[in-house]
This record gives C-alpha cells, structure tokens and sequence, in this order.
C-alpha cells in the first residue's frame, strides 16, 4: 500500500493548503519578485532542447520557465490541484499525477530518459516517511547515462543533509558539485540549504 507523503497529510489536515500555495507564488509573481533562480541554474547546465524532468513540480513555475526556455518538460506531482494548476499556466507541458516512489515513466508512455532531473522547492522533505532511497534510486534510474540530478531543500526540515547524501549513494548517484544556494554559493556545514548536483555512479 502506497503511504501518504507529507504533503499529502498536510493538505488532509488542511484542505486549502493547496490553494494557498498557488496563491502564495501568483502573489510573489505579481510583486514582481524573482521567482526563477532554480531555472536559471538548470538552463545553464542544459544543452539546448534537453529532456528534463520535473520532480515535485507542484504549479509549474519551475518546469514552465525551463520549457518557455526551449526544454522538453515532464512535470511530476503528486497532487492533484498543483498540476492542474500547471496545466492552466503551462498548456504545451505534459503534466502528470504521481507518487515519486512510484515513478515509472515507462510504464506511463514516456520510454526516453532525461537528460538532467531537478527537484527543488523542498520535495525531498515533503516525501512519505522513510521513501527518500527508494525516490532517489528511481529518480536515478529515469536519467540519461550522463545524465545529472539537481535537489535543493532547507535544513531542520526532517531529512539531515548528510543521511540524504548517504541515501543518494546508495542509490547510485555520485555527488558533483554542493551549494548553499541556486545562485552556487559554496556549501558548508553550517549552511541551512543545501543544492546538490548528482551524475550517475555507473
């Protein structure tokens, strides 16, 4: 039986936590707040037209800069409200509903793997408990073979930064570069967020 993500459990508890989240970013939008730091360090990394996927991709911001930007985007949540909001804001995107620790593209009609696979926005924190190893080796396994994972999450949220590196390379994701922001400041052990950016060991 599939256990219910934090996410999940929150929205259960409050039923317009969603609502509220979308809100939250259409609000920063319109302030005219910088909301795109993530995409532009991915673009960077990216060859023109890659193939990226979207990992958490909650209401589209992330993963609908990247495709406006000229990138083949798969979008994946697991919440229902988030990505038919992402469907609204990023019609030529191909959102879709799912649980990370199921992730099977393949299985879904999406056979080629990806070129480079980013989940910001804290998702890593929001997974059901105890399902990070197993997101992580799936993540791993929908990556092209030079393909490179990018995670950024805050600390004091339930996933120290050092069992996270030890769940990645256990599932066969070899660490590349750690930063402290999407703006590559360098990371250290007092930082509180943490970028990693992952290749595959093998």
């Amino acid at each position: 039986m599939r256990k219910e993500t934090l996410w999940e459990a929150q929205k259960r508890k409050n039923p317009g936590h969603s609502a509220w989240y979308i809100q939250r970013f259409e609000a920063m939008r319109s302030e005219g707040m910088d909301l795109h730091g993530e995409a532009r360090m991915i673009d960077a990394m990216a060859g023109r037209g890659s193939r990226i996927l979207d990992a958490g991709c909650g209401p589209g911001r992330l993963g609908g800069e990247l495709a406006g930007r000229g990138h083949e985007v798969v979008g994946v949540d697991v919440d229902p409200e988030l990505i038919e909001a992402a469907g609204k804001d990023h019609p030529e995107v191909r959102w879709l509903v799912g649980d990370l620790a199921e992730l099977d593209l393949p299985a879904q009609g999406i056979a080629e793997p990806f070129d480079l696979i980013v989940s910001a926005g804290n998702v890593l924190t929001f997974l059901a408990p105890g399902t990070a190893p197993e997101v992580l080796a799936r993540l791993e396994r929908h990556l092209m073979p030079a393909g490179r994972l990018v995670t950024g999450f805050g600390a004091g949220r339930g996933y120290e930064f050092e069992d996270f590196l030890k769940d990645a390379a256990g599932a066969g994701l070899a660490v590349d570069h750690l930063f402290s922001t999407w703006d590559l400041r360098p990371f250290s052990p007092s930082s509180d967020f943490l970028v990693a950016v992952f290749s595959r060991a093998s």
